[in-house]
């Protein structure tokens, strides 16, 4: 898929020492902004009335939506799928921040396997040591929105086949929660609605000191979280 770099560095414009995951020129993570990947957590998890909660998360990144969906006492076992071995053993060693929760947290397993090609595959599913296994929730974060994806094999995901694929894989009252970087997409909300019995689209706003001060944005920028439920 390209080359992929881990990166520390001093921010200049605040002091703040910054964490960073590239493939090639696309920012895949950064730890300065990560305000929506735990909201992706708190809303998706917040949607789901069950006591205990069997969560699937795709993209481990730094590890954000994952620590997260852990503080969540509910969760009973959390599965963090990532398609770069490399993002893994970062955790694993002690390199980024988070590693360590990640590790030490029995109820959390880091699985090495392709996200997309799971959710297309329900006989297997997302768990290797129980095929066909099924979830409360399952939170995305990989792709930057359902438009712009990382790679071209990723976006049958977005369609209404690829989501009620997916949606096959979460028990009654199930959840799905996708991250975007981008505003609201009309088109993915009504493919989500012809699969799921009810979504909601959330706007997320946090302060971005690094927008130009002619930006007009009065220095906040945005993500979108979909939270989307089967019946």
């Amino acid at each position: 898929m390209g080359l992929l770099s881990l990166r520390r560095r001093k921010e200049t414009t605040t002091g703040a020492i910054v964490y960073e995951i590239k493939l090639d020129e696309d920012f895949l993570m950064s730890s300065f902004f990560t305000v929506a990947e735990i909201a992706l957590s708190n809303l998706g998890l917040a949607a789901s009335s069950q006591p205990a909660l069997d969560v699937v998360v795709g993209g481990l990144g730094l590890g954000y939506t994952a620590v997260a969906a852990l503080e969540h006492a509910q969760v009973r076992e959390l599965l963090v799928i990532d398609a770069l071995p490399e993002v893994i053993e970062w955790h694993e060693e002690g390199l980024l921040p988070l590693g360590k929760k990640l590790t030490a947290d029995p109820r959390c397993r880091l699985i090495h396997g392709d996200f997309f090609a799971m959710a297309a595959s329900p006989r297997k599913g997302f768990d290797p040591d129980a095929k066909g296994r099924k979830f409360h929730a399952i939170l995305l974060d990989v792709d930057h929105s359902p438009r712009a994806v990382l790679h071209p094999r990723h976006a049958p995901f977005y369609t209404t086949n690829g989501l009620a694929k997916l949606a096959s894989q979460l028990l009654p009252g199930g959840v799905f929660a996708l991250w975007s970087d981008d505003p609201p997409d009309e088109e993915f909300e009504m493919a989500l609605g012809e699969v799921f019995a009810d979504q909601r689209t959330h706007v997320v706003s946090f302060s971005n000191p690094l927008q130009p001060e002619d930006s007009g944005d009065d220095g906040e920028d945005s993500n979108t979280v979909y939270v989307a439920r089967v019946p």
